[in-house]
């Protein structure tokens, strides 16, 4: 059967290294990777039968979790696409992709560096079946793996000789249940909110999905982009005394960086909710744009609201005017601490403000309790 007719199943083996060990190598050679592929081909054949029928594909190359769950499995879609474009005649039952001096033969079979350290490393499999038997594959090893899916001995001595660690657990678990655990995690993490929302984008891309994060943040999924509430439009709905409402502030921000942090990790592109005016996202910041400055009128200054623990929250740009409070023109957000200069740099040059930062220790609310300036 040709090979663009069998249909992918995506499986993986799941390495728990036991607490305290060095990080293991990210990749397998090519030898080492068919070497590997032998010995799952072995396991997988003893766990599920009905695996005799289809085709193995392996990637020597472990990763992290978030880096296997992005929308459109871009891992398990490029192995697959390498097991197909494998010329008949060399094509085997099992087959495997290693790398050569350190590099994988595609960049998305490459592991970050950046995610090395996690507390469980993830091989990737496909079995590619033929349209008749699929269905049936894919029921069992759905219910197998998930009861019987410790790998043999033999394997896991190999990966532990190999890679030069020691390992507490090594199993098979099919997408679904990698899915399954990724939510748990999360649920435990107080994070729901944000697992519904990369649910939607890696198992129904198509379907908006809208939610509220547990400290009251809107949130929406729609078109591969995850769209968040304002902060400052969030603030300006809430009610109680000024440093409750500035506490409550911080916190939200707190939050926006924790999803944000892990919508990067998953690779969906965040921004903030739409309004009447213009926002824009930029790496490590979002930006709230409200106004344009008045012209001619006094020189924007940028103003820095802060929280202890978590530094500058937000900078507001903001012009003062003769009589009444300063014109506010955009809020700016750091997600990350070394964003905080590119923001002020962009925002110097987009309102012709000075360079200086306004400190004061605080979130500045103004009359209102909304957002402000001094």
């Amino acid at each position: 059967m040709e090979a663009q007719t069998l249909l992918a199943l995506p499986v993986l083996l799941a390495l728990e290294p036991v607490t305290g060990q060095p990080a293991a190598p990210t990749t397998l050679t090519r030898d080492a990777a068919a070497e590997l592929a032998q010995h799952v081909a072995t396991d997988l054949l003893g766990l599920v039968p009905q695996v005799a029928g289809a085709r193995l594909a392996l990637a020597g190359a472990l990763f992290d979790q978030v880096e296997l769950l992005r929308p459109g499995f871009p891992v398990w879609a490029t192995l697959d696409d390498l097991a197909r474009r494998l010329p008949r005649g060399t094509l085997e039952h099992v087959v495997a992709f290693g790398s050569h001096d350190g590099a994988m033969p595609a960049p998305a079979l490459q592991p970050s560096p950046v995610h090395a350290g996690g507390p469980m490393r993830l091989l990737p499999i496909s079995l590619l079946a033929s349209p008749d038997s699929a269905d049936e594959l894919a029921t069992q090893l759905e219910i197998q793996l998930v009861g019987r899916g410790e790998a043999g001995a033999r394997t896991a001595d190999w990966l532990m000789r190999t890679l030069g660690i020691r390992l507490e657990h090594v199993r098979y678990l099919s997408r679904n249940d990698l899915l399954a655990l990724t939510c748990v995690q999360y649920e435990h993490a107080n994070l729901a909110p944000l697992w519904s929302l990369l649910e939607a984008a890696l198992l129904t891309p198509d379907r908006p999905e809208s939610t509220m994060s547990a400290r009251g943040l809107a949130w929406r999924y729609a078109d591969g982009t995850v769209w968040a509430q304002s902060p400052a439009q969030w603030l300006a709905t809430q009610r109680g005394e000024a440093a409750q409402r500035a506490h409550d502030f911080a916190g939200i921000v707190f939050e926006l960086r924790q999803y944000a942090a892990l919508l990067e990790a998953h690779q969906l592109p965040l921004r903030l909710q739409p309004g009447a005016l213009p926002t824009a996202a930029m790496d490590g910041y979002l930006l709230e744009q409200l106004a344009e400055a008045d012209q001619p009128g006094a020189t924007p200054r940028l103003f820095a609201h802060e929280a202890p623990g978590l530094g500058v929250v937000a900078v507001s740009v903001a012009q003062s005017r003769a009589e009444g409070a300063p014109r506010l023109l955009a809020h700016g957000y750091p997600l990350q601490p070394q964003a905080l200069g590119p923001l002020l740099q962009r925002l110097a040059v987009r309102y012709g403000a000075a360079a200086e930062l306004d400190t004061r220790g605080t979130v500045v609310l103004d009359a209102a309790g909304g957002l402000g300036v001094p």
